[in-house]
């Protein structure tokens, strides 16, 4: 049964919310620092109203539209809620919020300079996340995806020193060089089928190109999103990314960028090609296989990594590509695994490094061979840090075990139990690179942190409430937004090639 059509301007207004406030902080400046926090806070509140007040519709099997902006002949804008893009816009809204907090601890906890445009910047993000989370059509979501990528950078070289900014270039050269592919195949899509509107299962066949065509757009499409993703080996802007302020790796990592990236590859996967072509023109399992050597690889540069965010860094380009496998599998439990698994990285990875944060502000440690004896004066921090790197690891009753059970059960419903290998050896791995910090933190004697006690309360809530998600979505993983529920929906209707109401499955 087709979903039901319904005008509404919400999902604008949830982009425009942010856009506002960006212009309010930048008017506001640093003469009112109060007054300009103020506006991120009221904006990060307003747009999470926004997409929860469209939750209950969404759920109900309703698809909600703006209406189209005919830029041009062929040139069509539009804004749509559907399971999938409620997914993710509930997803970095809230976490918006609980990250706007955290920020403003940080900064004045760190004393960083370039606040307004730091917080401006941090606002016109959000509004592409949203987005692109809400893109009705190819060229909505090329629009808002090269939007994210232009206003990132000032957050990328926020320091405004030489490794900032070669970080920023580089930043730059990956994301929008990989764009600019990704329009090409954009462009020939529309040329060939006439539109780019999303639609659960596909709308492109073997009747609107040749096999090698289609093989090609797809790998271009692709492209676009794995190195936002930070698939290998498009990943290499990721680390460099970390010499900015930990809420940009959170945002990076968490919120917006990569799981930008997770989310286009779900679209062209699920939306574009469609399961039944992908199998017929065989390039979904290129991408599985691109996404397996990832997770392994990473994880084994991520152990010799000291540098905490760093570590954490290569960490994410080997969690993301989960989602990628889970997605690129094209079964309906691996496409389950694969859109929950966005949802508890999310979670789980910020965690990580709003904790990464709170210990540089507190104590000025960077490195992990630094921080013996850590917990004992941080022990909610460690403590935090330790329940994320379980979950991570695949720990049950942390969110991460849920969508990692259920891509290993898509593996297995394609008869695909090599896959099922490398998900083991990735939680091995990601156990002896997350969990020393915690061993060394609690078990290892050092007088160097004797002077120091815990985070701000502005940056440790943040944490506290991150950490505790990850343990109550690990055992509701329906609690509060139906994450899961949305998350199956969603996968079902890309199966069915309809969006199906209801979420039982």
């Amino acid at each position: 049964m087709a979903p039901e059509i319904v005008l509404d301007y919400r999902p604008l207004w949830a982009v425009l919310i942010s856009l506002v406030a960006a212009v309010l902080i930048l008017l506001t400046g640093e003469k009112n620092r109060n007054l300009r926090e103020t506006w991120t806070i009221l904006a990060a509140f307003g747009k999470v109203a926004i997409v929860f007040s469209m939750l209950p519709m969404v759920l109900g099997g309703q698809v909600l539209e703006s209406a189209p902006l005919y830029v041009a002949k062929g040139i069509v804008l539009q804004l749509r809620a559907d399971t999938a893009g409620m997914l993710f816009a509930a997803l970095a809204s809230f976490l918006w919020v609980i990250t706007s907090f955290y920020s403003i601890g940080y900064m004045r906890g760190h004393h960083e300079k370039h606040q307004t445009g730091y917080f401006a910047a941090f606002a016109v993000c959000l509004s592409a996340t949203m987005g692109i989370a809400f893109a009705a059509n190819l060229l909505t979501f090329f629009v808002f995806y090269e939007i994210l990528t232009i206003a990132t950078y000032p957050l990328v070289i926020h320091k405004r020193n030489p490794e900032a900014i070669r970080s920023g270039r580089k930043y730059l050269a990956y994301t929008l060089i990989s764009g600019q592919l990704c329009l090409i195949a954009i462009i020939w899509t529309y040329v060939v089928v006439g539109h780019g509107n999303f639609q659960a299962g596909g709308f492109l066949t073997l009747d609107h190109a040749s096999r090698g065509m289609l093989q090609f757009m797809f790998f271009m499409m692709s492209i676009g999103a794995a190195v936002k993703a930070g698939v290998m080996p498009l990943h290499g802007w990721l680390p460099d990314a970390m010499v900015a302020p930990t809420p940009v790796s959170a945002l990076l990592h968490a919120v917006a960028v990569v799981k930008a990236g997770a989310f286009g590859i779900l679209r062209v996967v699920g939306y574009v090609f469609g399961p039944e072509l992908l199998k017929q023109i065989g390039t979904a399992e290129v991408l599985a296989w691109f996404a397996a050597f990832t997770i392994i690889a990473s994880s084994l540069i991520a152990m010799n990594q000291d540098n905490l965010k760093r570590r954490l860094a290569f960490s994410t380009v080997g969690q993301l590509s989960y989602v990628v496998l889970g997605v690129s599998l094209l079964s309906p439990l691996g496409l389950l695994g694969g859109m929950f698994h966005i949802i508890a990285h999310a979670f789980m990875k910020i965690t990580l490094f709003f904790c990464a944060g709170a210990i540089y502000v507190t104590t000025h440690k960077e490195n992990i061979s630094e921080m013996h004896g850590i917990g004992k004066q941080m022990p909610i921090t460690i403590g935090a840090f330790t329940i994320a790197s379980l979950g991570i690891a695949g720990v049950p009753f942390i969110v991460g075990f849920i969508s990692k059970w259920n891509i290993a059960l898509g593996a297995l419903q394609t008869g695909q139990w090599l896959y099922i290998v490398v998900l083991i050896a990735s939680a091995m791995l990601a156990s002896t690179y997350l969990l020393p910090l915690g061993y060394l933190g609690f078990f290892k004697k050092s007088d160097k942190f004797t002077h120091y006690g815990e985070a701000r309360k502005d940056m440790l809530i943040p944490i506290v409430i991150t950490a505790t998600f990850s343990i109550v979505l690990g055992i509701l993983p329906n609690f509060g937004a139906h994450f899961y529920d949305l998350a199956a929906m969603s996968a079902q209707s890309i199966i069915d090639g309809i969006q199906l109401i209801g979420g039982g499955w």
